[in-house]
């Protein structure tokens, strides 16, 4: 019998996530007993297989890729179990020692396992494509091709147990260095003490004194501690190098390129693409933003600024479940059923509080068949949209369970599909539910500026980003040079409407995904313009059955390239003109909302 949706939860008791079904606690028994578990299946995993995969038949064969799977679905689970502990419980030093001493240890469980997959690789063609004959073999093609991709970069089996080892004293150690410093930090504004969380809410206050305070806070505290970030970028920058070098990639980004299984010349041309169409984009915006906030120049706080005759609504979590569903089920009544099964289930985080991650993301984890989801919501219209993004990759989380664990090998490009194209489909949902053409400028402009974001900001910080990691070849980045080549890019994105100056200078130390997820960010841009030209495709009913094809696309993403998974939808992401469509979709929202302000005189 299917439970009931708690709905009219007051906003001291909004949902959180119940993690018992992975472990009771921190302290439970199970811990323990599967890392031990762990080191025994790994070590007797070596001691069948080491040396030997060459040699071994289609049974012995399947049989090693299950095990590895077995290992890989235990080891998962326990580290991702780590991680929603912690970033929940930033300030709790119990659970921050548990998520590095549980990692430590699933790597150290690991390493026996290091060679099963050098070992793959050394096998020919011919004798890999002897196996796949085998269906049940054939079932994991999608991984071993995975694997085959890093051929020519694996290193010995010595130096890829000594980067295992390092790992966590290095990179890892670095990470965490720089996550628990951010998280624990708080900020003053007229005499309160405010989280990061909190501060961006600020920064959606109507009144512009209260956003500056909140803007100018933000950087100071980003000053303040400038020089630890910029010795933690620093060491991020050449731990990679050295890596890379190691295993010979050419550029920066190239080993994230190739798990995205995307060629570095099709993120040169995106990024070509939508640098050509800053001025058409985000410059045209800001102009229509500046205007509509009374001034001639916005300040860098201000971009994301709710509009003078914008209704500042409070909405219930209730109303914000309703509309994310009726949206999802306008759309398609199987994706509502799947979004549906995360308000039945004590799957999502919602309220803020100190010690808790900011922004929002939806977690994995080994073996379990749905993944938890983490907000901060504050009752705002932002929040709504946010909670579509997520949910829309829980949704895709769930549809590519049946594909298994090793083949759960979404890129970085895909991985933001379901997400950007379900938040579209709920816009979409909101803005024809309006009448009113202020309200319905008010957001469009908010969508708009969300897009931007994604499209033109995201580029540019992944030029501020490779700018960073070149420089870094020159020797240490000193505080002075991270700022000016942060201003110089934010300026070049932004245009003349928007004053970047010494109160925004600082804000690159806030930038957690160059830190985090090197060369992620341009991922993003990737998706919205992919889900642009999708979104294009389904608005104009030019391919049958488009709800039934995207669904199925979804379940594949671990599994096909980006360029095959468009083929059904007639979109050829490698043609020149792909990334112009995707932006052409945001200027046409823009053009509409110059319309509208001419109507109403804005």
């Amino acid at each position: 019998m299917r439970s009931k949706i708690k709905m009219n939860i007051p906003k001291n008791e909004l949902p959180g996530w119940d993690l018992s079904d992975l472990y009771a606690s921190i302290d439970d028994p199970k811990v323990k007993a599967d890392i031990a578990h762990i080191k025994e299946l790994s070590a007797s995993f070596a001691r069948d297989y080491k040396g030997r995969i060459s040699g071994l038949d289609e049974a012995a064969f399947l049989e090693s890729v299950r095990r590895y799977e077995e290992i890989d679905i235990i080891s998962g689970r326990l580290m991702e179990y780590a991680f929603l502990q912690m970033c929940t419980r930033m300030e709790n030093k119990a659970a921050t020692a548990f998520y590095q001493n549980t990692n430590e240890q699933v790597v150290e469980a690991n390493k026996p396992t290091i060679f099963y997959t050098l070992e793959l690789n050394k096998l020919s063609d011919e004798q890999l494509e002897k196996h796949l004959k085998n269906p049940e073999i054939a079932h994991y093609r999608p991984w071993l091709n995975m694997v085959r991709l890093f051929k020519k970069h694996e290193l010995s089996e010595e130096m890829e147990e000594l980067l295992a080892d390092k790992a966590m004293t290095s990179s890892a150690a670095w990470e965490r260095l720089y996550v628990e410093t951010s998280s624990k930090q708080r900020f003053n504004v007229d005499g309160k003490e405010y989280n990061e969380a909190e501060m961006a809410l600020l920064l959606q206050d109507k009144d512009p004194e209260t956003r500056a305070k909140a803007g100018r806070e933000l950087n100071r505290v980003a000053k303040e501690n400038a020089d630890l970030y910029a010795m933690i970028y620093n060491m991020l920058i050449k731990d990679k190098a050295i890596e890379d070098d190691k295993r010979g990639f050419a550029r920066s980004d190239s080993a994230m390129n190739l798990s995205s299984q995307v060629d570095d010349s099709v993120v040169d041309a995106l990024a070509a693409a939508v640098k050509r169409r800053y001025g058409d984009l985000a410059h045209r915006f800001y102009k229509l933003k500046a205007r509509w906030l009374g001034v001639d120049k916005i300040q860098y706080w201000d971009r994301n600024a709710p509009l003078p005759f914008a209704k500042d609504e409070s909405i219930s979590w209730e109303q914000s479940v309703k509309t994310v569903l009726d949206a999802y089920g306008s759309f398609s009544k199987e994706f509502q059923e799947i979004g549906r099964r995360f308000f039945e289930n004590p799957w999502i985080d919602v309220p803020p509080r100190p010690g808790k991650q900011s922004g929002a993301f939806c977690a994995g984890t080994g073996g379990m068949p749905h993944p938890y989801l983490l907000l901060n919501f504050n009752g705002k219209e932002r929040d709504v949209l946010t909670l579509a993004h997520e949910l829309g990759h829980g949704c895709h989380h769930i549809l590519c369970y049946p594909r298994g664990d090793l083949n759960d090998q979404t890129p970085k490009v895909l991985a933001e599909v379901a997400s950007v194209f379900a938040e579209m489909v709920t816009f979409q949902n909101l803005v024809r539910g309006l009448e009113d053409n202020e309200a319905k400028l008010s957001l469009i402009a908010g969508k708009v500026s969300d897009m931007i974001n994604t499209v033109s900001r995201q580029i540019a910080f992944h030029f501020y980003e490779s700018r960073m990691h070149r420089e870094r070849k020159k020797g240490e980045v000193p505080v002075e040079r991270i700022r000016e080549i942060w201003v110089e890019e934010m300026r070049d994105y932004l245009g003349e409407y928007v004053n970047v100056d010494e109160h925004s200078s600082y804000l690159w130390a806030h930038l957690s995904h160059v830190f985090e997820q090197p060369f992620y960010v341009y991922a993003y841009a990737f998706a919205d313009c992919l889900v642009n030209s999708l979104y294009q495709v389904y608005r104009d009913k030019s391919v049958s059955g488009f709800e039934k094809k995207y669904l199925e696309m979804l379940s594949e993403t671990g599994i096909k390239r980006y360029d095959e998974l468009l083929k059904p939808f007639g979109l050829d992401a490698r043609s020149p003109e792909f990334w112009d469509k995707g932006m052409n979709l945001i200027a046409e929202y823009i053009g509409e909302l110059e319309r509208l302000s001419a109507k109403l005189g804005l």
